[in-house]
């Protein structure tokens, strides 16, 4: 029989939507003074290229950013972080239209995980509404999609901001599994 066991830290990353420079900016920094500093962030792509899907909503041609924490957390924090992430998006909406789409979620050794409000067989339940969604999946030294999987996240660009984020995460899972161990 198995016994549960505390959850391994995983790596926070926080893919952002956005039309307006300094508005990413601006939340970029409250992120920050919430989830503490980051190993790094990506260069801004043209998200609209990939989908239109947002342009309505956000009025205007939409970008997408990926920010990496420094700190790992315990997995069971998704839920909450996607609950407070909308409190942001709705903060900041003018006229019931969001002018940020915030999706944080968890890399593993093996997976990418985002928190989503949209149920769908693929989805776990988590909590208050907040679903899980194995997002990609690493083996042979590569980040693999799902049929699921949102199309930028198929994307090389993507695949190689979550390979830097993986690898600063397996030097961090490194160390604080030798802490564990002492």
């Amino acid at each position: 029989m198995g016994h549960a066991a505390a959850f391994e830290k995983e790596k926070l990353i926080l893919a952002m939507l956005y039309t307006d420079e300094s508005l990413a900016e601006e939340m970029t920094r409250q992120l920050i003074q919430t989830y503490g500093a980051l190993d790094f962030s990506s260069p801004s792509y043209c998200f609209s290229e990939i989908s239109p899907y947002y342009d309505e909503e956000m009025d205007g041609k939409v970008y997408r950013r990926m920010l990496c924490f420094q700190e790992c957390r315990d997995p069971q924090e998704l839920a909450a972080i996607k609950i407070h992430t909308n409190t942001l998006e709705q903060a900041g909406s003018v006229n019931g239209q969001r002018r940020l789409n915030l999706d944080p979620g968890f890399i593993s050794c093996g997976r990418l995980s985002l928190a989503t409000t949209k149920n769908a067989g693929h989805r776990i339940p988590l909590q208050d509404g907040i679903y899980a969604e194995l997002t990609l999946f690493y083996a042979r030294h590569a980040w693999h999609p799902f049929p699921w999987t949102y199309m930028d996240f198929k994307m090389p660009q993507v695949h190689e901001f979550l390979l830097k984020a993986r690898n600063i995460y397996m030097k961090q899972r490194k160390a604080f599994l030798s802490e564990s161990n002492e």
